[in-house]
């Protein structure tokens, strides 16, 4: 985990940490700002126009308070104490017909979002960071990540930082027309994090 950036003047300390219970409404805030923002092209109308706040508060409550299994978990990024973003990451769904590694499990980080407003601060860097000390630490050999196809701006970020395509796509059913992703991956050393 990355601790807190000694106070400088005229800057805010920044911080990641498990997300707690009371950080689920900023949570789902971040997460509807950013779809709203970054994904108002590739989504329905409705899933962003018709988004039912109290519902995404309860997921991502239950999500920091009863993961699905030890494996998972939410990390927040803190601006002056102000959550700018947020990952969550679990044990990785292998594609269809895939096959497991045979050198170790696989993670997945399931989302890792940035409130637009707190972007270029390097929350997301610091989230990404945190994510792979934890896959360290849990012995994970690779991190995968599925983005949107036309998610040129994550892409570029993961690209940025070690990760590449690795030629699985797959597409959502949105309520619209599918969504196509494609799957990035990294692979971890355990000494040095990120090969």
């Amino acid at each position: 985990m990355t601790s807190p950036r000694p106070g400088l003047p005229g800057r805010a300390e920044v911080s990641v940490r498990p997300a707690r219970p009371d950080d689920a409404e900023a949570i789902a805030d971040v997460q509807l700002v950013t779809w709203q923002t970054a994904y108002r092209a590739l989504l329905p109308a409705a899933v962003l126009d018709d988004w039912d706040a109290p519902a995404a508060v309860d997921a991502w409550r239950t999500a920091v308070t009863s993961p699905p299994t030890p494996g998972h978990g939410v990390l927040v990024a803190l601006d002056g104490g102000v959550v700018a973003g947020f990952a969550a990451y679990g044990p990785a769904e292998l594609a269809a017909g895939e096959e497991p590694l045979p050198e170790g499990p696989t993670s997945e980080l399931a989302t890792l979002l940035v409130e637009p407003r707190w972007g270029r601060r390097g929350h997301g860097s610091r989230l990404l960071a945190a994510v792979v000390d934890l896959a360290v630490a849990a012995r994970v050999v690779r991190l995968q990540m599925w983005l949107p196809e036309e998610d040129t701006v994550s892409a570029r970020f993961l690209e940025g930082s070690g990760w590449a395509p690795d030629g699985w796509v797959r597409a959502l059913d949105t309520g619209g027309p599918p969504l196509r992703q494609l799957r990035w991956q990294t692979l971890i050393d355990g000494d040095r994090g990120v090969q």
